[in-house]
């Protein structure tokens, strides 16, 4: 997939409502040239003699043509923009179920970026179907001008022939320079979209480390060289579009200035010169808008670059095949190596609630990368068994279906509270009150109906913290991991959580397996066993109760 591919596929997708509409307001545009003609024949037919009858009939003519003209461009304009419509609505449907499909995509940008392209970028490859049928307009109207100044005078006719294409070749020389410009400002614009976005979502904590002003300085500088390039793709935009502008309005005035030493000489009747200056005004819009096409299509095809970068990112993930025929799955990780990592072998059993404290966060990140299936299997050694099967081999609906991971950093998304927390599927009291997401409930007077701003913005991180856990524990995974689910909230509300979970996962002899990354001692007393990773490894095992007595290094990691 490339951009010329995605260009292309647009038209061709479209090449009903396209042709339809290309031909209407190609029509429009001979009407418009055609204006001038009957304007200069009335004078020459009607006005010259001073034949009222002949004026009459004209003048209906005249009106008759405004009505074709005016018909045309309103229902050609009215399929053209169904046309644009339609295909924006398709690419970002097919650029969004690219971005979600299961498998993941393998690509650098970020999730700002990828909404950029989503939208903006969408957006801008549709438009190449206003251009295809302005470009048409405008060859359909020069070449009806071209021929009508034949017949009036042959040297008026070949000025605009041999005129025309000079203008546009010298022209034409400057649409890479344009490209590149264009292409360089959407991509930095992209990527200080996405920094607001990842900012925007961190403010708080910013704030409660002091790093707003560190923060601002770093968005300053991506700005500034968003800024640059967007300077610079203006720049040049409009110098072409001086240049476009002056070499169209002078082959105009050309024209009107030969046509006028014609008429002085009697070459031309009064009306052919009211004719010929009526046209060359008149081709001062088609060939300005020969002119700037190359500068829109650069932008529509800088726009389907990006939108081709996704659709055609591999697939993270390997197409897996196998599935899972147990109902409750153990977790077994072997040899496992990715960045500090180096030969973690742990095995969590079926139905075991297993605490991860890891010295060093990278450690605990990196897990949860690899869990989470943002990470190829070829960019990692050893193995991640899920139910005895290769997390690799599985189909990754099923083993998505078998195994949730809550990362740390997590999104809400416009909509209530209720929306947020089930995601379609019924509401589970018992989750609200494990993850004491009740608590968020309750302090709103709309309650579950308490529309949620986009990333969650109007709630503060405590709250958007447990509102994502209660999701997790609503979809009730057979294998559950969970990094630091609790960082955002107060010590209190961190044990009511620890018990919940506690409650909710493991009642009793309780056949669902939950995976915590963290160094809270709230959650750790609540789980069966805890690992200890140092140096890539796992260097302690035990229980929480036991390290706590015997462990300094794990007493300084978690207790506090």
């Amino acid at each position: 997939m490339t951009g010329r591919r995605v260009l292309w596929r647009a038209v061709t997708r479209n090449r009903w409502q396209l042709s339809t509409g290309t031909g209407l307001i190609s029509l429009h545009q001979v009407c418009e040239s055609l204006v001038p003609i009957l304007i200069g024949v009335i004078v020459d037919q009607a006005i010259g003699p001073g034949d009222g009858g002949a004026l009459v009939l004209w003048v209906a003519a005249l009106a008759g043509l405004f009505t074709v003209l005016s018909m045309a461009y309103r229902f050609g304009a009215r399929r053209l923009m169904r046309a644009i419509a339609d295909e924006a609505h398709l690419l970002r449907v097919e650029v969004a179920s690219k971005i979600m499909q299961p498998r993941g995509i393998r690509t650098d940008r970020r999730a700002g970026d990828l909404l950029t392209v989503a939208t903006t970028d969408t957006d801008n490859t549709s438009y190449l179907l206003d251009y295809v049928p302005r470009v048409a307009g405008a060859v359909t109207a020069t070449a009806v001008s071209a021929v009508a100044l034949l017949v009036i005078d042959m040297q008026l006719g070949l000025a605009v022939l041999a005129g025309t294409p000079v203008v546009l070749l010298g022209l034409q020389a400057a649409t890479p320079l344009i490209t590149k410009r264009v292409t360089e400002q959407q991509d930095l614009a992209g990527e200080a979209t996405s920094l607001a976005a990842d900012l925007v979502s961190g403010v708080r904590p910013l704030r409660g480390i002091g790093a707003e002003r560190a923060a601002a300085g770093r968005y300053d500088e991506v700005s500034r060289r968003s800024l640059r390039a967007a300077l610079r793709a203006a720049r040049t935009q409009g110098a072409y579009l001086s240049a476009s502008t002056a070499g169209g309005a002078l082959l105009a005035g050309g024209i009107a200035i030969l046509a006028g030493w014609f008429a002085l000489n009697q070459r031309i009747t009064v009306g052919e010169l009211i004719t010929v200056i009526g046209l060359a005004q008149f081709l001062m819009e088609p060939i300005g808008t020969l002119a700037v096409v190359p500068g829109w299509v650069a932008e529509a095809r800088a726009s389907a670059d990006r939108v081709a970068t996704v659709l055609d990112a591999p697939a993270l993930l390997p197409e897996g095949t196998e599935t899972l025929d147990t109902g409750s799955p153990g977790l077994e990780l072997r040899a496992l190596r990715y960045g500090p990592l180096d030969g973690v072998d742990l095995h969590v059993r079926p139905g075991e609630f297993v605490g991860v404290v890891p010295h060093r966060s990278a450690e605990g990140e990196a897990l949860v990368k690899i869990l989470s299936g943002r990470v190829a299997p070829g960019e990692y050694e050893g193995g991640v068994l899920v139910g005895g099967t290769h997390l690799a081999r599985l189909d990754p609906e099923h083993a998505r279906r078998a195994m949730l991971v809550e990362p740390h950093v997590t999104d809400l998304f416009t909509g209530t509270i209720e929306e947020n927390v089930t995601a379609g599927g019924p509401l589970d009291e018992a989750t609200l009150a494990a993850s004491a997401a009740g608590q968020v409930v309750s302090a709103h007077p709309d309650g579950l109906t308490h529309v949620v701003a986009e990333r969650g913005a109007s709630l503060s991180g405590g709250q958007r913290q447990r509102l994502a856990l209660a999701r997790a524990l609503t979809a009730r995974p057979a294998i559950l991991v969970m990094h630091d689910p609790t960082t955002a909230v107060d010590a209190v509300t961190e044990h009511e959580i620890a018990r919940g979970l506690r409650a909710l996962r493991h009642p009793g002899s309780g056949r669902l397996t939950t995976v915590v990354v963290t160094s809270s001692p709230a959650l750790l007393a609540m789980t069966d066993r805890v690992v200890v990773l140092d140096g890539g490894r796992i260097a302690a095992e035990g229980t929480h109760a036991e390290l706590a007595v015997t462990d300094d290094d794990y007493n300084r990691a978690v207790l506090r």
